[in-house]
């Protein structure tokens, strides 16, 4: 039986999807969403008009926590920790990188330098906490990839283009954070999340955002255009 994927090109929970299936090795499609023109059918299994969406046979589940742990109940080679209790926490730690998802949202979308600001602040509060909780690696809890590397491989990836556009002082420098980064990176699940053009249509997303970070990219580029004259 092969599942299928409803996807967008860009989605960090569409990836958090893919990376779980790949890494029990469970043979699936995917399926674009043009999100902007969402298609009837898609709407249909989609109740709030968001990816991921994971159809199995004749049914369909959405929101992407909903369908990791469906996979976690139904598929084989687990990426929770067997104790209930570090199974609970590790749900904690997959909430906060949710979390800051929505901080990397509110941070390419700041219409101004202020709220630009804050939201490096806050990103940069919570990577902080994220180093003190780090073990010695190489994945969050050690040696076993988990749901919450599954998570954060896809928040690390935002960083690749945003370390193109500045250097904003998010991530602690040379520390386990950066370590954890890298070694996510390496790992072909999270690597192949993605298509090859990922790097390009993030970058066309943010220039045509409208916000602070838009005109810094336009800036930088407007001063690397004149510079070849």
């Amino acid at each position: 039986m092969t599942l299928h994927l409803m996807s967008h090109a860009l989605c960090p929970y569409v990836q958090r999807a893919a990376i779980s299936l790949t890494e029990k090795g469970v043979a699936f499609e995917r399926t674009t969403i043009d999100l902007a023109n969402k298609p009837e059918w898609f709407l249909a299994i989609s109740p709030l008009g968001k990816t991921p969406v994971l159809s199995v046979k004749d049914q369909s589940i959405f929101e992407s926590a909903v369908i990791l742990e469906y996979l976690e109940e139904t598929q084989p080679t687990p990426l929770h920790p067997a104790d209930p209790m570090t199974r609970a926490q590790h749900r904690g730690w997959i909430e906060f990188g949710s979390a800051i998802l929505n901080d990397i949202a509110g941070f390419y979308a700041a219409k101004d330098a202020t709220v630009f600001a804050e939201k490096i602040s806050s990103l940069s509060a919570k990577f902080s906490r994220l180093e003190e909780q780090l073990e010695d690696g190489p994945y969050f809890a050690g040696d076993r990839f988990s749901l919450v590397d599954a998570v954060f491989g896809p928040v690390f990836r935002y960083f690749d283009t945003f370390d193109q556009i500045g250097d904003f002082g998010i991530l602690p420098v040379n520390g386990k954070v950066q370590s954890w980064r890298l070694a996510l990176a390496k790992r072909p699940s999270v690597r192949d999340a993605v298509s090859q053009s990922y790097p390009e249509l993030l970058q066309t997303f943010l220039l045509n955002r409208k916000s602070h970070l838009s005109r810094i990219m336009a800036g930088a580029n407007d001063a690397m255009n004149t510079s070849r004259m």
